[in-house]
């Protein structure tokens, strides 16, 4: 009986030592969770903190964006009324081609052709003048449209 004792009190030492390292497991898989879950609460604070430092950020600069080109609307409005015939406007607006044939015909016209170029210019003020922001900046700098 000595022996069958002896043989059956290793194994049940093993068996309670495998039972004490899976438990051991047990809690440091649990305080690894723990800590994964931690560390997702914070990352997760942190993108929350992030998206509304980037939603801030893009809403002032379209602000910006908005406020800069309401000056370039009312300014080119303007000087379309009142120098229409020189092109004047279309220079402000970056549209270089434009304006020197707006110039070049009421040059070369000597004159004859300014008040049909000077009504353009007026029509042209009057619509930059009448359009919102938005719908200035879209049509005038996003899709750069030349005339009207």
């Amino acid at each position: 009986m000595d022996t069958s004792d002896n043989k059956k009190d290793p194994i049940k030492d093993l068996k309670k030592e495998i039972g004490e390292s899976a438990k051991k497991i047990k809690e440091k898989a649990g305080k690894i969770a723990k800590e994964i879950d931690e560390n997702t609460q914070d990352f997760q604070e942190e993108v929350k903190s992030t998206a509304s430092e980037f939603s801030e950020s893009a809403r002032e600069a379209y602000q910006q964006i908005s406020t800069e080109n309401e000056s370039k609307r009312i300014v080119a409005g303007i000087v379309a009324i009142i120098f229409g015939a020189l092109g004047i406007h279309k220079f402000i607006l970056g549209y270089q081609k434009e304006g020197l044939i707006m110039l070049v015909i009421s040059m070369l016209s000597l004159g004859f052709l300014a008040g049909l170029v000077a009504l353009v210019g007026l029509i042209e003020g009057i619509v930059y003048l009448t359009k919102s922001d938005e719908e200035f900046y879209q049509t005038y700098q996003v899709g750069r449209k030349p005339w009207f």
